[in-house]
């Protein structure tokens, strides 16, 4: 049994598959289209977030590679710098140090040119006083050379005692 192809059957399933395909269309291609839409900005918006954040980690990161270079940079001038003020104060030190040594140097070649001064003044005063007690007693008498040694001697030994 062969059926008959009817144009009006013919008309008929088009008409039936146009209107399942406008219900289609409406009732199920669109929420799954917009759905796909949707999807498709999340993805891309998360691929565009991810790339935002990439670069501003890389940006971040290389500004805290300039800022460590720079802290870097400033510690040794820092340490240059404190290196530089240790030697000068080192310098500065040493400088005042022999100063102060030349001053206590001429301080005591004063001080010993004054206790020689005074020894050899005292030392010509104990002379002068010896040699007037040694011509006093040479005067009162008329000595021979050994009595007069022997005066001498005396005489030393008591001026000895009294230096």
């Amino acid at each position: 049994m062969i059926q008959e192809f009817t144009w009006l059957d013919a008309i008929y399933q088009l008409a039936a598959f146009s209107v399942l395909l406008l219900v289609l269309k409406k009732y199920a291609f669109g929420p799954i289209m917009d759905m796909m839409a949707k999807r498709e900005k999340h993805v891309a918006d998360q691929i565009s977030s991810a790339e935002k954040n990439r670069e501003e980690a890389e940006k971040y990161l290389t500004e805290q590679r300039e800022a460590i270079q720079e802290a870097r940079n400033e510690a040794n001038v820092i340490v240059d710098n404190a290196k530089k003020m240790s030697n000068q104060q080192a310098s500065e030190i040493l400088d005042k140090a022999r100063k102060e040594s030349e001053r206590l140097k001429e301080t005591a070649l004063v001080e010993i040119n004054t206790e020689k001064e005074r020894a050899v003044a005292a030392l010509r005063e104990q002379v002068a006083t010896l040699s007037v007690l040694v011509a006093s007693k040479v005067i009162e008498k008329e000595l021979d050379d050994q009595e007069q040694e022997r005066l001498i001697q005396e005489t030393l030994r008591e001026v000895g005692g009294n230096l």
